[in-house]
């Protein structure tokens, strides 16, 4: 095993805010507003605990699954999150990791790397899409992904462009020029090592979204692509299914934190749903999404299938979400960091880290597989999940 192996995602994350400059970092780590939500996602998890076996454990586990139609071998998925620059192998870095970990992934229309190419190195790649733009355009964007071999469609609805750190918000360069570089100079060279990875490959971080866009067009870069998002009226609920009937196949709606909106995602014909809050991101004060996630699973289990993000730093985090309702769960900050530390084996180890943890948590409660965990297995305080919608 090299020096570089890390065995927590806080060590992947210690080595992250080491290697990479303080406005990457920052553009990383950030919440919205006061942070409380983004705090929650991970805090809330340190609420719950477990009811372990002392003897006649299984000798053996399994975590296989199914995600959206594809074979996982492990209920977890990469999550999409936006341009990686992180690392000069961005997205392809992460399709490669999630390939040799047998891992679906999810592909941001902000990311760094052209679908094409991330598609070629993971045969599970789900396109994530914005309701931005013209009808006309985001269905460009689709067949564009459908043609470079994407499995499925995420659309992503849980971010409210809230705005405003009490931290301050990361300096974000409209493009990489010669002015820019110099201006960012005294930050990025306390990051030698970052700098080099990049001088290496003769390029700068390439600020373009090359997924936004498709056929001729050209390579919009992220501010613009954003400013036409925040511009688009949000969708409705006849919206998103008219989008689903574009796709015709595995779609996730994102985004989801109530029951009433769960039943909705189900009528306008979704196959899966997230419980998410972006990471923190969407308006302050959002529940954790682990806390509303029993919620949802009582409204539509069976009916769709459930993952949840924001939070996720342990294995033993994923037996939480399963136990309480998920399918599975969708990672992001995790697996940057893992990519900030080492690339693609960073990623590998952080997967490798989350899947040991729940082996470990299957292990003490009795489990042969992660499908058998179920609410009996975990401790929950009476005031943990907010009260329900009523119907």
């Amino acid at each position: 095993m090299s020096n570089d192996w890390f065995e927590t995602v806080a060590i992947a994350q210690e080595r992250a805010k080491k290697r990479l400059p303080r406005s990457v970092y920052g553009a990383i780590i950030g919440g919205a507003e006061a942070g409380i939500s983004m705090r929650d996602n991970v805090s809330s998890f340190d609420e719950l605990g477990f009811r372990p076996v002392t003897a006649g454990q299984s000798g053996e586990r399994s975590m296989d699954t199914t995600i959206m139609g594809q074979h996982a071998s492990m209920p977890i998925m990469i999550s999409p999150t936006g341009v990686q620059a992180v690392h000069p192998d961005g997205e392809v870095a992460v399709a490669r990791a999630a390939a040799a970990r047998g891992i679906p992934m999810g592909l941001s229309s902000f990311g760094s790397k052209p679908i094409e190419d991330v598609c070629a190195e993971c045969s599970q790649v789900f396109f994530q899409i914005y309701w931005a733009g013209d009808k006309d355009s985001m269905i460009g964007r689709l067949e564009r992904a459908r043609a470079a071999g994407a499995v499925g469609v995420i659309l992503t609805l849980d971010w409210s462009f809230s705005h405003g750190r009490d931290w301050g918000s990361p300096a974000i360069p409209q493009s990489i020029d010669l002015k820019t570089a110099l201006s960012h100079a005294p930050d990025v060279l306390t990051r030698p090592q970052w700098l080099l990875d990049w001088a290496r490959r003769g390029e700068l971080p390439d600020l373009g979204v090359p997924n936004y866009t498709f056929g001729d067009r050209p390579v919009p870069g992220f501010f613009e692509a954003y400013g036409e998002w925040m511009g688009t009226p949000p969708p409705s609920w006849e919206d998103v299914a008219w989008l689903r009937e574009q796709w015709g196949g595995e779609f996730m709606v994102k985004g989801v934190g109530r029951a009433d909106e769960a039943r909705r995602a189900v009528d306008a014909g979704a196959t899966a749903i997230s419980v998410s809050n972006h990471g923190g991101n969407n308006i302050d004060g959002t529940p954790a999404p682990i806390r509303v996630l029993p919620e949802v699973a009582d409204a539509v289990s069976g009916q769709i299938q459930i993952l949840m993000d924001s939070g996720i730093r342990r294995g033993s985090d994923v037996a939480k979400a399963l136990a309480l309702g998920a399918d599975a769960v969708m990672i992001g900050r995790a697996y940057l960091w893992g990519l900030a530390a080492n690339g693609q084996a960073g990623v590998e180890n952080v997967l490798d880290v989350l899947r040991g943890g729940l082996d470990s948590t299957l292990l003490g409660l009795g489990k042969s597989a992660a499908s058998e965990l179920s609410p009996d297995d975990v401790l929950i305080p009476d005031d943990f999940s907010p009260p329900r919608l009523s119907a």
